[in-house]
């Protein structure tokens, strides 16, 4: 679980984040959702030590990340995967050698042992055999399924995906929605997505912060966001029609079941 308590941030005299609070549930799928510029990634960047905040607290598991001694601080960030909105793998080391990279960086195991565990991601992402491609002869879904494994090759008990769908097509997302939200159950991991992708919010919105100029606006889940009265969220949320139709369709659902 990780906890955030009264989280400010300013760069110089813009004010960033305002004084947000909420809490990042273990073992559930927590996106973070808003327009660009509302604070997501900035808050996200917090969390993970790349930003100070000005004012706040970071809880991991009980403990704040701010007041920890370097060393702790160090420790902390291995247990953080992170799956980067471009998946970020390096052109020139194959499919097996950039899973293998963190394990080259933090820890000393063997190199049969390395790759052991390398074979058990893969498999775990449907990429059994995958090892000795190039990121340039697999295809963009291939490529982020290459990035989830290679962030949680290190067992990792915090996963961080910053817009894990970008650039897929509509039946890929799903398909990397779904390896998301397996790998958070199975591993029980504390797993916070960004994203701006609205099938993934109805698909794993297990818990959803909704972020409008610096500010929480609102937090629920994918059933309760049908039903928001937040003229706000619902103009972020409902753009589109098929959207518009989903909530419709659900709201009647909820009627006939209230009724029955």
């Amino acid at each position: 679980m990780i906890e955030i308590k009264n989280i400010k941030k300013s760069f110089g005299d813009k004010t960033i984040l305002k004084d947000i609070s909420t809490v990042f549930h273990t073992g559930k799928c927590n996106l973070i959702i808003g327009t660009s510029g509302s604070g997501k990634t900035v808050l996200t960047k917090c969390m993970v030590g790349l930003f100070e905040p000005n004012f706040g607290e970071i809880i991991y598991d009980g403990n704040d990340m701010l007041k920890m001694e370097r060393d702790d601080k160090k420790q902390l960030r291995q247990q953080i995967g992170m799956l980067f909105q471009g998946s970020a793998l390096f052109d020139s080391m194959t499919v097996e050698e950039n899973i293998k990279f963190p394990l080259d960086m933090f820890t000393d195991w063997s190199y049969a042992k390395k790759i052991e565990r390398v074979n058990e991601v893969l498999l775990k992402v449907n990429l059994k055999d995958a090892n000795k491609k190039f990121p340039a002869e697999i295809s963009g879904g291939m490529k982020k399924r290459v990035g989830i494994a290679r962030a949680i090759v290190l067992n990792p008990k915090y996963l961080f995906c910053d817009e894990p769908n970008s650039g897929l097509d509509p039946q890929t997302s799903l398909l990397i929605d779904k390896l998301i939200k397996e790998i958070t159950v199975e591993y029980n991991i504390t797993t916070i997505v960004v994203t701006h992708d609205m099938n993934s919010v109805m698909e794993i919105g297990d818990n959803i912060v909704y972020l409008h100029q610096g500010r929480k606006q609102w937090e629920g889940n994918n059933q309760e966001i049908i039903f928001s009265k937040d003229e706000l969220l619902n103009n972020f949320i409902f753009a589109s029609d098929f959207l518009q139709d989903a909530k419709a369709m659900r709201m009647m659902e909820a009627k006939q079941v209230s009724k029955s």
